[in-house]
């Protein structure tokens, strides 16, 4: 039996095998809403779910895991493939859906291209409970909460701590600094002077699954709604956040945003997008693009309002009122030959980085489109069948990054000395030793945090030919 006691993920874990293994889909699929990474976590003799309930004969549980792309080439420490599993066990009617997975015979793709990958910026612990912004008095309620946690910016700089836990490297990773409402009493108060956004509230589990023991990932109580636990990002003035640095020692806001953003956890950094974005976007958006009067933020931080009573924005939906997100193609660009790739650097890089090309995408234009455009633009190489593999939150400001690979048509390059000042084919085998660090080559590629990144390793892993 695994050693679970005080470790919420591996009770989550533990409890998703458990519902595997004895069929209970509705149980099994409202565990992964919440928390779909857990799809293929596997236990300590290397078993996923999807192991379980094939061992058990589950058709209905095998369907359900591998329509959410849970991952069938896992091995366990018998070096079992689920397949395997399911053929010794004598379930014919599984062995053959998997048989036919593999096959291609299925309308949904289960290759590991199509699996949704989870990138840096994008990992998700709260609810936002978009339905709770207009209310007020539950907003009111929840600032005050004791349990309530906020966030702290000043000039979409997030107040930090230096964390010097379990990290294997020399240097001290950043962690978020959490406060509550007694710690930001005197700032709500100045509402002239601050903003505040409703992040959400920490994942709970639903009605049904109430008494199974399933903890969150925060080991908090979400039994009832009041006892949600609540989010909050709060943007002061620099004047109040040198004050507050000066009585709380040792926190700091992070500065510059790069690459300091980029050594908090996964789950910080996924709250850090989120709030940092609206923040930005608060921050730019002070007048009325329609009338140019004063706005004022509303929806728990989502909405602007025009603050002149007969201004047109008030009539209908306007995308001035709400966030914005700014829609960026980064794409790898794939050599004829399947074996090279094309990478680029702007002047402002740090000597020898070099990465995939990316642009924004224009008004009235399809990713497709912005794909063929922004490489032609940068390089001159033209590009033909693209293919979408994940996306990233970028915070800096607001940015979505729509990651593509693309199948180039011709080779020579010519730069625009614009946007990039050098573009060249690297071959494969440089690539993999840019990644790993095994030479002292002068070349390298943006950190894993970054989609290009992923993007890169994605290529490496792929066959020569798309």
């Amino acid at each position: 039996m695994e050693d679970i006691q005080g470790n919420p993920k591996r009770q989550l874990i533990s409890e998703l095998h458990n519902f595997a293994a004895v069929g209970d889909k509705v149980r099994l699929t409202a565990l992964l809403s919440h928390f779909p990474s857990l799809i293929n976590e596997t236990a300590k003799n290397g078993w996923t779910a999807l192991m379980y309930a094939a061992r058990n004969g589950h058709f209905e549980i095998v369907q359900a895991l591998l329509e959410k792309r849970c991952d069938r080439s896992v091995t366990n420490k018998s070096n079992q493939t689920v397949l395997d599993i399911a053929k010794f066990w004598g379930y014919k009617n599984i062995a053959n859906l998997l048989a036919n997975v593999k096959d291609g015979l299925e309308p949904f793709s289960l290759t590991s291209e199509a699996r949704e990958h989870e990138n840096y910026f994008c990992r998700i612990f709260l609810d936002r409970k978009s339905e709770k912004r207009v209310d007020s008095n539950w907003l009111n309620l929840k600032q005050k909460q004791p349990t309530s946690v906020y966030i702290l910016f000043s000039n979409l700089r997030p107040l930090a701590v230096f964390d010097d836990g379990e990290d294997s490297s020399n240097d001290p990773r950043v962690k978020l600094r959490k406060l509550c409402y007694e710690d930001v009493k005197e700032y709500l108060e100045q509402t002239e002077n601050i903003t505040l956004v409703f992040l959400g509230v920490e994942l709970g589990i639903e009605p049904h699954l109430k008494g199974s023991n399933l903890p969150n990932l925060n080991g908090k109580s979400s039994d009832e709604d009041d006892g949600l636990v609540a989010w909050f990002a709060l943007s002061i003035d620099a004047t109040a956040a040198e004050e507050f640095i000066q009585k709380q020692q040792g926190c700091y806001f992070v500065h510059p945003p790069m690459p300091t953003l980029l050594q908090f956890s996964e789950n910080e950094a996924g709250i850090i997008a989120q709030a940092r974005s609206v923040l930005a976007w608060d921050s730019r958006y002070q007048f009325c693009p329609t009338c140019g009067s004063a706005t004022k933020l509303e929806d728990g931080g989502y909405r602007k309002a025009c603050v002149k009573d007969d201004c047109p924005s008030h009539e209908g939906v306007h995308n001035t009122c709400y966030p914005r997100v700014d829609p960026v193609v980064i794409m790898q660009v794939i050599h004829p030959d399947g074996n090279h790739c094309l990478l680029g650097r702007k002047k402002r890089f740090h000597p020898g980085m070099y990465t995939c090309l990316a642009g924004f995408v224009e008004p009235g234009e399809t990713i497709e489109n912005a794909v063929r455009r922004e490489v032609e633009e940068e390089s001159g190489v033209k590009v033909g069948h693209i293919r979408y593999v994940s996306c990233q939150p970028w915070p800096m400001p607001s940015s979505l990054m729509i990651g593509c690979i693309a199948s180039a048509v011709s080779t020579e390059i010519r730069v625009d000395n614009i946007e990039i000042e050098d573009a060249r084919w690297f071959s494969r085998e440089q690539v993999v030793e840019f990644l790993n660090k095994r030479n002292q080559s002068p070349f390298f590629v943006p950190p894993h945090q970054a989609i290009a990144h992923q993007l890169i390793k994605h290529w490496i892993g792929m066959n020569a030919s798309l």
